[in-house]
């Protein structure tokens, strides 16, 4: 066997090469993984996000059909949808005074749309954070 200038012969020097070689593949593939762990998670948080404002945007809009339908309020559905509404509606109820018919019994609830273009826009917001922090490049958007 021929003595490397260390010397070392030559198959522990390849030996040592693989070895390098292999620590380098274990770490790139860590790397990989969280990387892929971290793209998850961030996917997680997105979607719920989407679905969250997007059952929002849903409760809010069937509000609003409500009232311009003239809904008996009475009505023990149309009683949960105003009270699982109320909160989101809150810092909206006195934006506008709301136009309504002749005989006041159907509402045009100008708020209610406002609610739910606020809500639609800080949920589009949210994702876009959600995809800057994911960084350039990423994949499965």
């Amino acid at each position: 066997m021929s003595q490397t200038p260390h010397g070392r012969n030559e198959f522990d020097h390849e030996r040592e090469l693989i070895q390098n070689q292999e620590v380098y593949r274990l770490r790139q593939e860590q790397d990989r993984l969280r990387a892929a762990q971290r793209q998850a998670r961030l996917a997680w948080v997105r979607n719920t996000i989407t679905l969250l404002v997007g059952a929002l945007e849903v409760l809010l809009a069937i509000r609003f059909f409500l009232r311009l339908s003239s809904a008996n309020p009475d009505n023990p559905f149309a009683q949960v949808i105003y009270n699982l509404s109320a909160p989101f509606m809150t810092p909206f109820s006195t934006l506008f005074i709301s136009p309504t018919d002749a005989d006041a019994t159907r509402i045009f609830d100008l708020n209610n749309l406002i609610a739910m273009v606020v809500y639609a826009l800080l949920g589009g917001l949210g994702v876009a954070l959600v995809n800057y922090l994911q960084g350039p490049g990423a994949q499965g958007r």
